[in-house]
Parts: C-alpha cells; structure tokens; sequence
C-alpha cells in the first residue's frame, strides 16, 4: 500500500467513525483499533525492508548485532508507545496516555543502560 492508499483509507475509517460515534461510541472504538491495526499491518513489508536494510549496513560496518538488536527494539517499542498512547488519548483518557508514555520511556532507558555502559567505558578507556 502506497502513503495515498494509507492516507485515503485513514481519512475513510475517520468519517465512519464520526458518523458511528455519535450511535454507538463503543463500537466506534472498536473500528478505530482494527483501522490502526491494518494501517499498521500494510507497513509491516516496509518495516521488515528498513530491518534488513539497517542489519546489512550494521554487518558491513563490522557493528555488534546485539547494539543493532537494541537499537531496533528501542525504536519499535517507541512506535508500539506513540500508538498506544493515541489510542487512550481518542478515547478521551489523556491520563493514561501520559502514563504509558512514561513506560515506554522508561524500558527505552532501560534497554540503552547497556549501550550507554559500553560508550563510557570505551571512553575512560580511550581518554587518560
């Protein structure tokens, strides 16, 4: 699926919503999540492209694929976060988009403890 398709498709399921919304909220809700769900589903070839395209950048650079396996999870849970959070926001609960915010930037934090250990200690190691 091509942005345009993406973008058409968005702009269909957000008119139904609307329209929905105003008979059966709850239902509404339910067409918001399988929308971002297939939104998301037709960009899983490309995310599996730019996966493969940052592992074949990280072997040829002679990088440890353990920083680049790090560096990727960081990225997804940021996404799956941002998603999450938006979710709970248009169903009116701000709060607890905060919250998962929060969470998310706290495993993100704690997944790069281990990078951040290994540049400092390059470092002192580097530096007299």
């Amino acid at each position: 699926m091509d942005i345009i398709q993406i973008v058409a498709f968005g702009l269909i399921s957000t008119v139904i919503i609307i329209l929905i919304k105003q008979q059966k909220p709850e239902i509404a809700m339910q067409i918001t999540l399988a929308a971002g769900a297939m939104i998301f589903l037709a960009l899983a070839g490309s995310i599996y492209t730019v996966m493969k395209t940052f592992e074949e950048l990280a072997y040829k650079a002679d990088l440890n694929m353990i920083f680049l396996g790090t560096m990727l999870r960081i990225i997804g849970i940021a996404y799956v976060t941002e998603f999450g959070a938006q979710v709970c926001r248009d169903a009116g609960e701000g709060t607890i988009a905060n919250k998962v915010e929060f969470a998310g930037k706290i495993m993100m934090i704690l997944l790069a403890v281990p990078i951040i250990s290994t540049i400092l200690n390059t470092l002192i190691y580097i530096l007299p």
